[in-house]
């Protein structure tokens, strides 16, 4: 296979690209969006979403689920009581709804502006199995694809300043007797859906729900400004576990979850900008963290990125991948950091993953990450896949360019860097400083990678030697 890359030294990284991204306030350096910063300092940017994107504020009023009927036996459908409190936070101008110590049993809750779900110390809301709790359909995605289909566990549309916290249980008891056992059958109702897709079927034509098998996401912000989640647990997830959709200003923040059913990845903004997620602790089915923005036809029909996303001072195990860019990204992924990152686990199969093919298309560009410490993965630390899924031989081929890692250490992998192009559809900067790779047992894959920078690169106790 022929092999293109130019190895050098630079002193400064590359420069941003457009950012869109507008706001009031913002320092003198950043102010001009559309110049992606300055080209001296990515990090920069970095540091204006950590500040910008800050916890919530609530007004002073509290609301218990139990002064709305809901009682904590685990076995009482709480549906409705929790439906009212909300209801009735909302209409006081916003607050807390305060889920007590206790098992509430329920079906979908739904969001509404200016209302704070605070699940305490002690708490476990257990969400029903049974698909009709997740009625009537709602509009959401199904691996980038837009539908009406069952109503994730938690879900806000069109809201604003919302929030879960606490420090409590969400159990969407998913096992391989109720929703992970959908993943078997699901295939025809994928590629019917990717069809519609594909053939511009108007959205609200698109109803999945009952008599389908597309499992819910766990919880959906979608179209929402001002979102926070923090502090709680999240545990046996249908699927997807926290999954923003073309929302803003969105902070995930001390969260945990553990859950490893299929698809069950910890944390999936969307066609979102203005995302931080921060100390929180991934141990999962799938990509712990996977930034998304649509899929093939449909996913450029939207035509939205997601941008401007910090991670910083998380914990990955078990997952597919750690920090994941892809697959479904046919709207472009751009201006993502990450910093300061523990990423270990003989489950984990590649610490940096960036996904895509010739079907979603889509582009990724201005990645940074600093300061991540990696100890065990069992494929690459470093993998560009543009043969994901369909692979090449169609007509929209990926652009990514301006991937940026420095001052990471890995323990041991099976693999440094696997990174690989098309022949006519190169990936372009690839820069890397201060890495050690630490103990690797395959060679390094770069192919079709223009403009590759190596400094203080090593592996195996020497520098790395690319093919």
């Amino acid at each position: 296979m022929d092999t293109t890359r130019r190895t050098f030294l630079r002193a400064t990284a590359l420069g941003a690209t457009a950012l869109g991204l507008g706001g009031v306030g913002v320092p003198t350096a950043l102010a001009d969006p559309e110049s992606g910063g300055p080209e001296s300092n990515p990090w920069a940017r970095a540091n204006y979403i950590s500040a910008k994107v800050r916890p919530l504020h609530f007004p002073d009023r509290w609301f218990d689920v139990t002064d709305f009927g809901a009682v904590g036996d685990g076995a009482t459908d709480c549906t409705t009581a929790f439906r009212d409190a909300i209801a009735a936070c909302n209409a006081a101008g916003g607050g807390h709804v305060r889920v007590p110590s206790g098992v509430w049993a329920t079906g979908a809750i739904h969001l509404l502006s200016n209302v704070d779900l605070h699940v305490t110390e002690g708490a476990r809301i257990a969400f029903s199995t049974d698909p009709s709790a997740y009625l009537p359909t709602v509009l959401t995605r199904f691996e980038g694809t837009e539908a009406y289909n069952y109503s994730p566990l938690i879900y806000a549309y069109r809201q604003h300043n919302v929030a879960v916290t606490g420090t409590g249980v969400l159990d969407g008891q998913a096992s391989d007797a109720n929703w992970w056992a959908w993943k078997s059958s699901s295939n025809a109702d994928k590629d019917r859906l990717i069809a519609m897709g594909d053939a511009g079927v108007p959205v609200e034509q698109r109803q999945f729900g009952d008599g389908y098998h597309l499992r819910p996401s766990f919880i959906e912000p979608h179209t929402c400004t001002d979102v926070e989640i923090s502090g709680i647990t999240i545990v046996n997830s249908p699927m997807w576990e926290v999954h923003p959709t073309l929302s803003q200003n969105v902070l995930v923040e001390g969260i945990t979850v553990n859950s490893h059913g299929p698809n069950n990845d910890g944390c999936d903004p969307e066609c979102s900008r203005m995302v931080v997620i921060r100390d929180c602790t991934f141990d999962t089915g799938d990509d712990c963290i996977a930034i998304k923005s649509g899929k093939n036809a449909d996913g450029r029909r939207v035509g939205v990125p997601s941008q401007d996303i910090l991670v910083e001072d998380c914990r990955m195990a078990d997952g597919h991948g750690g920090v994941t860019i892809g697959s479904e990204m046919s709207g472009g992924a751009r201006n993502v950091f990450v910093r300061n990152c523990q990423m270990s686990s003989p489950n984990l199969n590649i610490a940096l993953r960036f996904k895509t093919n010739s079907a979603r298309g889509g582009y990724i560009t201005n990645f940074h990450a600093k300061d991540i410490t990696v100890g065990e993965v069992s494929g690459a630390a470093i993998d560009v896949n543009f043969y994901y899924g369909e692979g090449d031989g169609y007509d929209f081929n990926p652009k990514v360019s301006g991937i940026n890692v420095e001052n990471m250490t890995v323990r041991s992998a099976k693999q440094s860097l696997n990174v690989s192009g098309y022949p006519d559809d190169h990936i372009v900067g690839l820069h890397l400083r201060n890495v050690d790779f630490g103990t690797t047992t395959k060679a390094p894959t770069v192919a079709y990678v223009d403009d590759v920078t190596l400094v203080d690169v090593t592996e195996n106790g020497s520098p790395l030697q690319l093919p």
